[in-house]
């Protein structure tokens, strides 16, 4: 990368951070605190946790789509300021059901898929994953900061001082965006970022895709509903502090991380992937069933958390991974699309639901929901086929004047390990599923057609 794309991955990854920041900071504490609220019931402090995922479904493919017509960095810009309206609101009210107007108005700010589109139109194509994937260690950095600061920053300020400085975080991310992301000066609608309406229908059609778009509504829901529930259980029946909640939290996250790395390596490099999965929701779902019995025990309470952690991490991690494969070439963007609404989808539902059952049947009433929920999911992942070792391949086109693309197509068709081409005319660019087992780059030197050293 030159190094106005270095600095441009790195200041829409620190946007992305922030924002990630100010949605899942009231997670680990909102039920301890939220009780204080004029009219809080535990119903009412789940649509809360989960209110922001309804708007964020709602609107995330749409704001990508948007952006092609008024542009991408004053999307950015609604969607900041949607956000950081939505936090000063739930900050300067004493009543549950501004706050919940106020996390709708933050979700309302759905710019991922819009921080995807712009990434497009400021990085080259061969140096796209790399700035993908800065991004997505972003989100986990940001998701795991956001559990250990929480409680810290809950016990000095009290839950209006977590929004407020939300709102804070989104005008940095303001003045970030303009100050030192660059305003592209065309759109290159890119099918590795960005959902396209006329692909929608062959992804929602794809049964692989639609396993896996369930297994992220699972895994947000269950998340979710951790949240209205777990807490409370380490105040008051394990005797922690609500203001030490952070260290518990942060020896589980960094632990259970290095745990899930080898499982990881041996999914992707022992293609054992199915495997891993099946046994990462047994694992999840087998730890939120132990979670019904750790409450006389601090510690026993830690190692149920970092089993439930290893397995979310390991398919947090996985699951994207998955979609990138699975997708049909040119689709990834809006299979990517629906896979966020799925899993923000997941988020709001975990929220109701368990508030609901908090309300009307307990902590366990939740804890088996989730339980259910998760042996739901495993059921489904059983029967799914083994899944795809592919990667995406994008290939850049030489210009000319006339293209056989149907020859080009197909010759491509004919390289070893290539399963499956979408040759884009107008942008002089091919989207290849390769198998790297079997794949060998060397074979595009032979193509008079690609333009060499271009393809990621």
């Amino acid at each position: 990368m030159n190094a106005l794309e270095k600095r441009s991955v790195v200041a829409l990854a620190s946007v992305y951070a922030m924002r990630m920041l100010g949605l899942f900071m009231v997670m680990p504490v909102f039920v301890l605190l939220g009780n204080d609220l004029q009219h809080a019931t535990p119903l009412l402090i789940g649509l809360a946790i989960g209110a922001y995922g309804f708007s964020q479904a709602l609107l995330q493919v749409p704001f990508g789509l948007l952006s092609d017509r008024v542009g991408r960095k004053r999307m950015i810009y609604i969607g900041l300021v949607l956000f950081a309206a939505g936090s000063l609101l739930a900050a300067a009210t004493d009543s549950i059901y501004v706050v919940i107007a106020g996390r709708i108005l933050q979700g309302a700010g759905a710019i991922a898929s819009v921080l995807m589109a712009l990434l497009s139109d400021l990085t080259r194509e061969e140096h796209r994953t790399k700035a993908m994937a800065t991004v997505g260690i972003s989100i986990g950095l940001s998701f795991s900061v956001s559990l250990v600061l929480g409680p810290m920053l809950g016990a000095i300020w009290g839950l209006s001082g977590i929004f407020y400085l939300t709102a804070a975080l989104s005008v940095v991310a303001l003045v970030i965006v303009a100050r030192l992301v660059p305003t592209p000066h065309a759109h290159k609608t890119s099918a590795d970022t960005h959902p396209a309406r006329e692909m929608l229908g062959q992804v929602l059609k794809d049964g692989r895709l639609l396993r896996l778009d369930f297994g992220i509504f699972a895994l947000h829901f269950v998340l979710t509903a951790l949240f209205l529930v777990f807490p409370t259980m380490l105040q008051n029946s394990l005797g922690l502090a609500a203001g030490s909640h952070w260290w518990f939290y942060l020896t589980v996250m960094v632990t259970s991380f290095f745990a899930m790395v080898p499982f990881i390596i041996i999914g992707e490099k022992k293609r054992k992937m199915k495997p891993v999965l099946c046994g990462a929701i047994g694992l999840l779902a087998l730890a939120t069933m132990m979670l019904t019995a750790v409450q006389a025990s601090l510690w026993a309470a830690w190692g149920v958390l970092f089993l439930f952690f290893m397995a979310f991490n390991l398919l947090e991690a996985s699951l994207p991974s998955l979609i990138s494969k699975e997708a049909p070439a040119a689709s990834k963007g809006t299979a990517m699309g629906v896979y966020s609404t799925s899993q923000f989808s997941g988020a709001f539902l975990g929220g109701a639901l368990g508030g609901w059952l908090l309300q009307s049947a307990g902590t366990e009433g939740v804890l088996w929901l989730m339980a259910a929920s998760l042996l739901a999911w495993l059921l489904v992942a059983l029967t799914m086929p083994t899944p795809n070792y592919t990667t995406s391949l994008t290939v850049a086109l030489k210009p000319a004047a006339e293209q056989d693309f149907d020859d080009i197509d197909q010759r491509f068709r004919n390289l070893a390990g290539v399963q499956d081409v979408v040759v884009v005319e107008d942008g002089a660019v091919a989207y290849l599923k390769i198998d790297r087992k079997h794949f060998n780059e060397s074979q595009l030197a032979h193509l008079e057609f690609v333009r060499q050293g271009d393809s990621t």
